[in-house]
C-alpha cells in the first residue's frame, strides 16, 4: 500500500487484527501458528490470505558462491565421473573426463540416468579455445530439456550463424534476446528454469516454457517452446507429457562441460 493511502486512512491500519487478538482467546500467541483463519480465500487456491495453516516452504541451504549447487540439488557432474550419465544405448557414457571437466569425444550424445519434467538446471560449458570452422561448425553442442527441447551451445563470440541457431537460442525456434557469448575457451554458464508442457486427453493445454540466463544475462523470459527440436522443419505434434532425461549433445566438436546440477520441482 502506498504511503499516501496510509496517511489518508489511519483507521484502516488500526483495524488490522493483531495475532494476540486473532480469535485465540486466552491462548498464548507465542504458541500459535502466525497468520489468520478469517481472511478471504485466494482465487484458485485452497488457502486464505496469510493462512495460518499454509505449509511453510522447505529450508534449503544456499550455495556459498555463484554456480554452486544448493542443498536440494542433484549433482549431475562434479568433475570426477560420469555415473549419472548414459549413452544412447543406455550404457555407461564414454566422454573424456579430466581436470574436472568432461569433453565431447565423438562417442555420441549422453543422457541422464534420471528423468525430469519441471526443473532448474545449471550447466557450465566451454567451446574449443582453438576455434576453427564457421557457422554451425564452431563449438556446436546443445543442452536438451526432457531430451526434446534444445538450448543451443555454440561459439557465437565472433561467429555468425542463423539467429535461431546461435548460442542460447531455442534451436530452430527463437534466438536469444542478447548475445552474451564469451570468447572461445572461456567458461560460460546456463541457468535454466524449465516448465514442462501439460496435456489433457493427449492434447496440449499448456506449452513448454523456458527462462534462460546466459552468463548471468536474461536471454529468454518464460518463453514458449513450440515443440521438440528439429532441423530445417517445424516441431512435430504429439503427447510429450512423460518425464525424460536431460541430454548433452555430441555434435562432433570437443566442447567441455563442468559443474552440472538440477533441482526437480515435480
Amino acid at each position: 500500500m502506498k504511503l499516501i493511502a496510509l496517511l489518508a486512512a489511519p483507521a484502516l491500519c488500526l483495524s488490522i487484527p493483531l495475532l494476540a487478538s486473532d480469535g485465540l482467546g486466552d491462548q498464548d500467541p507465542a504458541k500459535q501458528k502466525p497468520g489468520y483463519d478469517d481472511t478471504p480465500m485466494l482465487p484458485g487456491q485452497p488457502w486464505r490470505v496469510h493462512d495460518r495453516n499454509r505449509p511453510q516452504p522447505p529450508k534449503v541451504k544456499a550455495p556459498s558462491k555463484y554456480g554452486g549447487a544448493p542443498s536440494d540439488a542433484l549433482v549431475l557432474f562434479d568433475g570426477t565421473d560420469l555415473s549419472q550419465w548414459r549413452n544412447g544405448k543406455g550404457e555407461a557414457a564414454q566422454w573424456t573426463v579430466a581436470d574436472g571437466t568432461m569433453t565431447v569425444n565423438a562417442t555420441g550424445s549422453i543422457r541422464t540416468k534420471e528423468v525430469f519434467g519441471d526443473c532448474q538446471l545449471h550447466v557450465e560449458w566451454a567451446t574449443p579455445e582453438a576455434a576453427s570452422g564457421n557457422s554451425q561448425g564452431m563449438g556446436n553442442s546443445g543442452v536438451f530439456l526432457m531430451d526434446l527441447y534444445e538450448i543451443q551451445v555454440l561459439d557465437s563470440h565472433d561467429n555468425v550463424s542463423y539467429a535461431d541457431g546461435s548460442a542460447g537460442s531455442i534451436y530452430g525456434q527463437c534466438p536469444p534476446d542478447a548475445n552474451a557469448s564469451r570468447a572461445p575457451g572461456e567458461w560460460q554458464t546456463y541457468d535454466i528454469a524449465f516448465t514442462a508442457p501439460r496435456y489433457e486427453d493427449g492434447k496440449e493445454v499448456n506449452p513448454a516454457r523456458v527462462t534462460v540466463f546466459h552468463n548471468g544475462v536474461l536471454v529468454h523470459n518464460n518463453r514458449v517452446i513450440l515443440g521438440p527440436t528439429t532441423h530445417r522443419n517445424l516441431p512435430p505434434v504429439g503427447d510429450y507429457s512423460a518425464k525424460r532425461p536431460i541430454q548433452l549433445q555430441d555434435h562432433g566438436n570437443p566442447v567441455r562441460y563442468r559443474n552440472i546440477w538440477v533441482r526437480s520441482s515435480n
